[in-house]
């Protein structure tokens, strides 16, 4: 349970989220103050498998020129990109736009292939699919992934919660079962995927607990926010993620994420202002993904 502290940040967070909805100045305002520099934005987890067709929830069209133009509409000044296990989702000019990608590992962890990507700079992350595949996050077959992670200096990220697939076992994307491979692995950083929805309790303690692990808010919800209803929206996301971001004390452990093309990106960025003091969007949206993941522009 929060201490007394911490439940003041909560209660303080709860009252800040009331005023963090409304967006960055664009004008001068009555006082006569400068306006404030647009929110510049990284998109902590997307996905770049460009097959042109409309993603099955969303509708989205796939497609690079659908991206980037999302990019343009939401503030988007960078973005990291989650490859499939097998491959798919690595576009080689997207390196050249601000995109860091992680590289997708599957049942078969092949340690030779990975580490030959992270040496050459094509991957500058590992993405571990809990659920998808059914391997706890301790699992001994994770260890090549670990000490790669620990020697290249990378971070891992970790699907957790629901699976996009009903031949997904939840038992295994449980966030809880990190806090082992934290502990063990203090070196490493780790990412907690979808602020681990719908365990975002045992996310946020997991987090809240070990210094070497972040939560990403992707995909709390998925589809067109922006054709939901507002009090749907709230509910599932501005609430959770409001509650978490107070829970963790600390602003720098929570980075805004879409999971795109699962949701629309600038309907997503609308939803997370809602949930985040306003005085903590830079941390939020841009800077503790630009630490994390270590972009260089």
């Amino acid at each position: 349970m929060p201490n007394a502290t911490r439940t003041e940040a909560l209660a303080a967070a709860s009252l800040l989220t009331l005023h963090a909805g409304l967006g960055c100045a664009s004008t001068k305002g009555t006082t006569g103050r400068p306006a404030e520099a647009p929110l510049a934005i990284i998109d902590a987890h997307t996905h770049t498998h460009f097959d042109g067709k409309p993603e099955r929830t969303s509708k989205i069209p796939v497609t690079m020129e659908e991206y980037l133009k999302e990019w343009h509409r939401a503030g988007v000044v960078g973005a990291v990109s989650h490859t499939s296990p097998t491959g798919e989702g690595y576009v080689d000019e997207l390196r050249e736009k601000n995109v860091i990608f992680c590289a997708g590992i599957g049942p078969d962890v092949d340690a030779a292939w990975l580490e030959a990507g992270l040496k050459s700079g094509k991957f500058g992350c590992i993405k571990i699919y809990l659920g998808y595949v059914h391997r706890w996050a301790y699992d001994a077959a994770y260890e090549p992934v670990y000490a790669l992670a620990e020697r290249y200096d990378v971070p891992v990220v970790f699907h957790t919660g629901d699976t996009y697939s009903i031949q997904g076992k939840l038992k295994y994307a449980d966030p809880l079962t990190i806090d082992e491979v934290a502990v063990d692995h203090p070196k490493v950083t780790f990412v907690i995927a979808h602020a681990g929805n719908p365990w975002i309790q045992s996310a946020a303690e997991v987090a809240y607990k070990n210094p070497n692990v972040y939560l990403d808010g992707s995909a709390l919800l998925i589809g067109d926010l922006g054709k939901l209803p507002r009090e749907k929206v709230d509910r599932y996301v501005v609430e959770p993620i409001s509650w978490v971001f107070g829970y963790l004390e600390d602003p720098r452990k929570l980075m805004f994420g879409t999971d795109w093309p699962l949701t629309d990106i600038a309907s997503y960025v609308d939803a997370f202002k809602r949930a985040i003091p306003r005085e903590h969007w830079n941390a939020v949206f841009h800077d503790n993904a630009a630490r994390v993941f270590k972009f260089k522009r």
